[in-house]
């Protein structure tokens, strides 16, 4: 269940992100535009050149869509979720203040794809924040669709795409329209307001003096006319219906509105959007004069519409000597229109017809004949299904391409390092791999004073003693308990071990217990290499080796403890871990003295943290170690040694892992403190 809240988190924030990410890329003009809202809010706009502003657009654009793929495909987990959660953040604290300031009442978030309220905005990023935290607390929980080796396309080829989208849309024009004005839009109609429609309720109030008095009136209570009018202030009460085009309207430079007869115009139309003549982009004013001479000739009508004034537009005359009529309009309705400046709009019957970049002008072979016989008055605008059709093979059926083959590719490497390590032993050695000793060994660490040893002992002891078990059972204990417990046990039995043992023979070594000293009191074996000796006291395989050596002198069997951390094992590479190891301590013995050493198998990782391998992963490590110890001293005594499994194995689990052909039993840590928990895994061979 706790994966499944983590994936399905994940893939909110995967969608979103995408989304989010996708329709800013593909209009980077207008999510400049909104930049240079939110800085105009907060007086910052003056400081922050256009330019810089756009690049910060298109980096957003990127970051968003590229964050949201690698939280899809589950790449640099980590990395990624802790990204994602800084960002929701960021974003959460910022609608928290637009939503309580309301300096601006769109966030942008969606571009103009979905408009959000402040209040729809703040409760998204709530929730996103929320997947995003609990994503960055499990971010190992995300399955993966993509080898860690293979990410690197991915990544490359994401960030690739988005930016090659961003400088596509900038230089023409936006791949996806989401304004009133797209092409096949009927801007009368969308100026018009239903018959039924509600209206939206403003409330004006009025600011009077009279003498020292100021004081705001409604037209409620208006007052007579004693008093002198200050100001006016109207606010809106209740919004009503909003058309989806307000704000156009065309005048001249005279003042003269023009709107309706453009609008109505039984014919063609060339409209030259120029947001600002002073910004507007001059490389191809050769072009426009050239479509304004075909208009002319053709007697279709032709005007600027700019938000410039006089100066602009008399610059703009004297640098390109245009001679088209030049109009007013909005500068923000003109930079809504096309994402250009200038740009070209083509209208019949007061419908966008066609649209055009600066850098997209139609050329001269274009316009031969009367616009009705040409192709620009027919473009072949795909619908939204084609152009995502388009985005899906040329974007993510590249990369679910990638994820099958790498999939196949990792089942194929699994399927091989599987054949490669049971091969031999599965088929050819079965009746040996029965052969090998069972054995379930108890390590108590640094538990239990004299008498709770004891009595631990004597309970185990008597209890095995009746009821025979199906294994070798051994108990390695603190060294204080190791002659008392080897008169209470029955050797027979129950085997005893030392946790630990000195790399000296003897001498000046204030606190150690040598092998020799081991052996002395009664003591079988002893456990060597320990996870918790090699971290906390800085056992080396160099260390180790001497102690493998003297334990063996003094007829000791040794528990060699081998395994991997978390970072390890997620770096895949755990079989380099644990082969080094072996060769680092025990790959020194001759074959007759590797007899004496069984390998406990600890993934570090699952020690006292309640985690366990599953039995498969075990059940790969362990029969690889086998192939490694075969690999030195060949498949006889490969089948010959014990492998146990170490990494939090109880009664609840011991009898499945247990089950696997290349697990020999367990060394037993907390599950060996009390008697009924560790007779509970010793059934586990009986299951």
């Amino acid at each position: 269940m706790k994966n499944i809240i983590v994936n399905l988190c994940r893939l909110l924030l995967a969608i979103t992100f995408i989304f989010s990410g996708y329709v800013k890329a593909v209009d980077p003009l207008g999510t400049q535009y909104k930049l240079q809202e939110y800085l105009e809010s907060v007086s910052l706009h003056s400081f922050i050149p256009s330019w810089l502003v756009l690049v910060i657009a298109v980096l957003i654009a990127a970051i968003e869509f590229s964050l949201g793929i690698f939280a899809l495909f589950a790449v640099r987990r980590r990395a990624t979720s802790k990204c994602l959660f800084v960002i929701m953040l960021i974003m959460t604290f910022i609608t928290l203040a637009i939503y309580f300031f309301n300096p601006i009442r769109d966030c942008g978030c969606f571009g103009d794809a979905i408009k959000l309220t402040n209040g729809q905005t703040l409760l998204k990023n709530i929730i996103l924040l929320g997947c995003s935290a609990l994503l960055c607390y499990r971010p190992l929980r995300m399955i993966r669709f993509i080898s860690k080796s293979n990410q690197w396309l991915l990544i490359n080829y994401t960030i690739l795409f988005i930016l090659v989208t961003s400088v596509y849309s900038l230089y023409k024009l936006p791949l996806f329209d989401f304004r009133p004005y797209h092409i096949g839009a009927d801007i009368k109609k969308g100026m018009e307001i239903p018959n039924d429609a509600e209206a939206p309720q403003y409330e004006t109030t009025f600011i009077l003096k009279k003498g020292d008095v100021q004081k705001e009136f409604t037209l409620n209570d208006y007052p007579d006319s004693s008093w002198t009018f200050v100001d006016s202030k109207t606010k809106l009460v209740k919004e009503g219906y909003v058309p989806p085009i307000k704000d156009f309207s065309i005048s001249t430079k005279r003042g003269k509105d023009i709107t309706d007869s453009i609008l109505n115009n039984k014919g063609y139309t060339f409209l030259l959007i120029a947001p600002w003549l002073e910004k507007a982009d001059d490389t191809n004013f050769g072009e426009i004069d050239r479509l304004y001479e075909y208009a002319l000739d053709k007697g279709y009508p032709f005007y600027c519409l700019t938000a410039s004034g006089a100066n602009g537009i008399n610059s703009w005359i004297e640098l390109t000597g245009a001679e088209y009529p030049f109009c007013h309009t909005d500068g923000t309705t003109l930079k809504t229109i096309i994402r250009s400046n200038p740009g070209l709009l083509l209208l019949k019957d007061g419908k966008v017809v066609n649209k055009w970049s600066h850098n997209d002008f139609p050329r001269d072979e274009e316009l031969k004949g009367n616009l009705d016989e040409l192709a620009i008055s027919k473009p072949h605008v795909a619908s939204t299904m084609t152009k995502i059709s388009k985005i899906f093979l040329w974007y993510l059926l590249p990369l679910i391409l990638l994820s099958i083959a790498d999939r196949i590719w990792a089942w194929s490497r699994w399927v091989k390092e599987k054949e490669k390590s049971n091969k031999l032993y599965n088929k050819l050695f079965k009746k040996k791999i029965n052969m090998r000793k069972k054995i379930v060994a108890g390590n108590w660490k640094m538990n239990l004073n004299l008498q709770e040893g004891l009595a631990l002992a004597k309970e185990l002891n008597e209890t095995l003693t009746v009821n025979k078990p199906n294994c070798d059972v051994v108990i390695c204990t603190p060294f204080i308990h190791l002659a008392m417990a080897a008169q209470t046990l029955n050797s027979e039995v129950i085997g005893l071990g030392a946790e630990n043992c000195a790399d000296k023979e003897k001498g000046a070594y204030t606190g150690e217990v040598s092998a020799e000293m081991v052996k002395s009191t009664g003591a079988q074996y002893v456990i060597l290499g320990h996870s918790e000796r090699r971290q906390y006291y800085g056992e080396t395989p160099e260390i180790l080796k001497e102690k493998v050596l003297l334990a063996l002198k003094n007829n000791l069997k040794v528990i060699f403890c081998i395994g991997e951390s978390l970072e390890e094992r997620e770096a895949n590479k755990q079989n380099e871990v644990v082969k080094a190891e072996l060769e680092g301590s025990v790959f020194n013995l001759t074959a007759e003295e590797f007899k004496n050493v069984i390998i406990a198998y600890e993934p570090i990782w699952a020690i006292g943290t309640g985690k366990t391998a599953t039995s498969d992963q075990a059940e790969e490590i362990h029969a690889y170690i086998r192939s490694v110890v075969a690999e030195k001293y060949g498949d006889a005594v490969a089948q010959e040694t014990s492998i146990l499994y170490g990494g939090s194995c109880n009664a609840k689990n011991a009898a499945e892992l247990f089950s696997k052909v290349d697990i020999d039993g367990g060394l037993i840590g907390g599950a060996s403190l009390k008697a009924a928990d560790f007779l509970g895994v010793i059934d586990g061979w009986k299951k």
